[in-house]
């Protein structure tokens, strides 16, 4: 009788899988995080406000997260594979076309959403792939895959500074999309689940348990927006989206509006990096220990992590500016190492890819809106501190949607017989789901 593989490998292939997912985060995530060192390059190209310029990155970010839900649908009707590599092609054309430097608008459509949409249908599918292939390292095996963006990120700074020094900002754009097309090796490597057959007289069948399942391959599970746990969490990314993008955007400009040459100033994102590797690792380490819930931890620390932007407008030199980002770099690391596997214990392993998906789909709104609000306070105030005052707020009100989901979760635990509740996190699904 044929059976599917239910539980994930956990070892073997799956390194290879994080591998691959972790240079995808390099050519994604990182690339992004150091657009900042464009911004005033774009700025003063097109002669325009603060708030205008930052519509493009807005832009990048709010078709990165609508296109989460296609990057999963697609991923469960084609593959991984199949859609990173797509994505791969995608992002590099962004950038080829935004490096001809045609026009504003023409901004917003490639890097805003040619690469929005490529950066989306590469990094979707390598998170539901890492989740694929682990379930007791999951937040370790997350962590090394996501640390790829920080890795990349501290090389990336200086890199990108000397390429605008050497080829301007537009030659510069041109070298990081033919870079990207990279991210179509990756997804080659991405190899689906195979399914475990075992057979009657070398005729392989289904029972009807495995029929029932696997007719529910491919469906992306809209109504898992019904739970409110699902929804508050989503307005903690709504919240946590409006604030996370604005540092690593703000940071250079706001170095260099203190008097700081341009490479003291982009050294900045590479310490700030480093700090984000440490912090995505150590808190990796720390969720696998389970000494506390993920919801609790997540709590501390991106309510901390707003604490540490409200304070940090107080710092006007080099060495404070490094001491705070270093800080904020840490938390928003430990953050990111735990907000997205924190999903599976809101709805299950099975619903993990659809709400991955509904999460990134609705936090496109915090992320759309949360820069260019916070260009208009620059702009309105003519000082950039009161763009960190503004994701620092965000931020610490984020954290307490994440209080009440975890309460809400527990609690649905207390009311669930022992055996249920044992089977919250059965990876069904996800052997099906990995194998199309």
């Amino acid at each position: 009788m044929e059976r599917y593989l239910f539980n994930p490998p956990d070892g073997g292939y799956g390194w290879v899988v994080v591998t691959s997912a972790f240079f995808i985060m390099g050519l994604t995530a990182a690339v992004h995080k150091n657009f900042g060192l464009f911004f005033l390059e774009i700025q003063n190209h097109y002669n325009v406000l603060t708030s205008t310029t930052s519509w493009v990155t807005s832009t990048t970010i709010a078709v990165f997260h609508l296109g989460a839900p296609l990057a999963s649908a697609l991923s469960m009707h084609l593959s991984q594979r199949t859609v990173i590599m797509v994505g791969g092609l995608l992002a590099a054309s962004g950038m080829i076309i935004a490096s001809l430097g045609l026009s504003l608008p023409w901004m917003y459509l490639s890097v805003g959403v040619l690469q929005g949409l490529g950066v989306s249908f590469s990094w979707i599918p390598a998170n539901s792939m890492v989740s694929h292939y682990f379930k007791r390292w999951r937040p370790i095996a997350y962590s090394i895959a996501s640390s790829g963006e920080c890795v990349f990120a501290m090389g990336f700074s200086p890199f990108f500074q000397w390429l605008i020094d050497s080829y301007s900002w537009q030659g510069s754009l041109l070298i990081i999309g033919g870079l990207q097309l990279n991210l179509c090796v990756c997804g080659a490597l991405m190899r689906p689940l195979q399914s475990a057959q075992t057979s009657i007289q070398g005729k392989p069948v289904l029972d009807s348990k495995d029929e029932s399942r696997t007719s529910k391959k491919g469906t992306f599970q809209w109504r898992l927006i019904q739970k409110p746990e699902l929804l508050l969490y989503i307005m903690f990314a709504i919240l946590a989206a409006a604030g996370f993008f604005i540092p690593p955007l703000f940071l250079v400009p706001y170095a260099n509006s203190l008097g700081m040459g341009q490479y003291w100033a982009t050294s900045v994102l590479s310490v700030l990096a480093l700090a984000d590797l440490l912090g995505r690792l150590a808190c990796g380490w720390l969720a696998n220990l389970r000494l506390v819930r993920n919801l609790q931890l997540l709590t501390m620390v991106v309510t901390v992590l707003g604490v540490v932007l409200l304070l940090l407008p107080i710092a006007q030199s080099y060495w404070t500016i490094l001491v705070f980002s270093s800080f904020y770099g840490f938390l928003f690391g430990c953050v990111v190492a735990i907000h997205v596997t924190s999903i599976v214990d809101i709805v299950g392993l099975d619903g993990f890819d659809s709400g991955l998906g509904l999460f990134m789909l609705f936090r496109s709104s915090g992320g759309f809106v949360g820069l260019p609000a916070a260009g208009w306070l620059v702009d309105w105030t003519h000082d950039f501190s009161a763009a960190f005052y503004f994701s620092g707020i965000c931020l610490v009100f984020s954290g307490v949607f994440v209080v009440l989901v975890d309460r809400m979760v527990e609690k649905k635990k207390l009311n669930l017989p022992d055996s249920f509740t044992e089977t919250t996190d059965h990876p069904i699904h996800k052997a099906d789901s990995a194998d199309v």
